[in-house]
């Protein structure tokens, strides 16, 4: 049966803070440590819970670090402890983890304490999560990157149902950020998809959303995947807290044009490409607009022309990406010659539109390249089946239409002819219905 203790417990506390201040601390701790066994047989967890947090207290205020984990690990083995007592003096001793007074090694010391005790128990998961996060912190302000990664991935929140959303997808980001610093980008995008997009749109997340979308670019850039960063920059520009700033969503927008444009060309990005350039936004940034508008123009874009007309401002407003060096994610990569080569690429499909067959040297021509490297431009959109073409190497000769196989041949003959008999018998009835009206008249 549940009996109160509470009178009995607060005139015991004080009376045994005094004790304890006065330089008899273990008494003070084995006169509670029988008050906490009375309440705790009576099944009064309220009671329980302040003379626990009380001990607790008691031993971290006399400095003795020691004692203070000696206690923890009694309080929480104590038989028939109840859960909701073992959460509280918990999550009282991690308050103290964050006092600048503790020692960096009395940190360590009362940390792995608590993270023994929490372990294998799911009602205090939540607390060893938040736990593991603040170790795997002090891991890598020690430069052990890796080892502090290895320690985040322990924990799966996904499965924590106490945990709310919001510190559950910002540990998920913790433990993707930490991948992503050790170099693991599998294991970084594996955890990135254990994150909703759908929940995102939340607007208590939308500070979460844009962290994730920038750990998410940076997965998308070392995986050279062009057209994913463009979507990432497209959700970021649609999060109702960029659209309330001018300057984030300018931004959002200048970098949502650049890597649409620097997206290999297919059907995905042509149509992403379409809608962009109907937003009126874009009326703000010109050179932007100009921009797209000329990768969706079926003209050529002479790379000198290019080079004057948008290289001074592009490189100014975005030095970390337009650099003359190359910027190293996991190798070297040079946005400039990529973007350079989405233009040739664009040249070459506008090309192929207007032309079925163009000599080697003139295709460098109208390429504003060697014949080498135009001929290895088309070879690789060959491959990537972006267009079709045949190189006829003796005679320096690219044809661009592909030639029919016999059936196609057939099948069009077969079409004409049906196309000759339907106009002609069209004509018939027009003519005879001319002469029935010409002899009723």
């Amino acid at each position: 049966m549940q009996e109160d203790y509470s009178a009995q417990v607060d005139a015991a506390i004080p009376e045994q803070t005094n004790l304890a201040k006065g330089g008899n601390l273990a008494q003070a701790v084995e006169n509670l440590l029988s008050l906490e066994k009375l309440t705790r047989q009576g099944e009064d967890s309220t009671s329980t819970t302040k003379v626990a947090v009380a001990i607790v207290r008691l031993c971290y205020e006399a400095g003795d670090i020691r004692f203070l984990n000696q206690n923890l690990q009694l309080l929480a083995k104590r038989r028939g402890q109840l859960r909701t007592v073992i959460q509280q003096f918990i999550g009282e001793a991690m308050k103290y983890l964050d006092d600048p007074k503790l020692s960096a090694a009395d940190r360590m010391e009362l940390l792995e304490n608590l993270r023994t005790i929490t372990e294998g128990k799911i009602f205090v998961e939540v607390e060893r999560a938040r736990l593991t996060r603040i170790l795997a912190s002090i891991r890598e302000k020690e430069g052990k990157i890796g080892e502090a990664a290895d320690i985040l991935q322990e924990i799966q929140v996904e499965t924590f149902g106490q945990m709310d959303k919001v510190e559950k997808t910002a540990f998920i980001l913790e433990q993707m950020r930490l991948c992503i610093e050790k170099k693991d980008f599998i294991k970084a995008m594996i955890l990135a998809n254990k994150v909703s997009k759908k929940m995102l749109t939340d607007k208590e997340m939308e500070e979460i959303k844009l962290q994730y979308y920038e750990l998410l670019i940076r997965i998308y850039l070392h995986d050279k995947k062009y057209l994913d960063i463009a979507k990432s920059y497209h959700a970021v520009y649609e999060t109702p807290i960029v659209k309330q700033s001018e300057e984030k969503w300018k931004s959002a927008l200048q970098l949502l044009v650049l890597w649409t444009v620097m997206s290999p060309y297919d059907n995905e990005q042509s149509d992403m490409a379409h809608r962009l350039q109907q937003d009126k936004n874009l009326e703000k940034l010109p050179l932007y607009k100009k921009l797209l508008d000329d990768f969706l123009t079926l003209e050529l874009m002479r790379w000198s022309n290019v080079e004057i007309e948008f290289s001074p401002q592009l490189r100014s407003a975005h030095q970390n990406l337009f650099k003359d060096n190359s910027m190293t994610i996991d190798g070297p990569i040079n946005l400039w010659d990529i973007f350079r080569s989405r233009i040739v690429e664009h040249n070459i499909r506008v090309i192929e539109k207007y032309y079925t067959r163009v000599t080697l040297d003139r295709l460098s021509q109208l390429l504003d390249l060697t014949p080498v490297e135009s001929e290895d431009f088309v070879s690789r959109m060959v491959t990537s089946k972006s267009i079709f073409a045949k190189i006829d190497r003796p005679s320096k000769i690219i044809s661009f239409r592909k030639r029919k196989e016999v059936n196609d041949v057939l099948n069009d003959w077969s079409q004409g002819v049906n196309g000759l008999l339907n106009l002609l018998e069209s004509t018939c009835h027009a003519v005879h219905r001319e002469m029935m009206v010409h002899k009723v008249n």
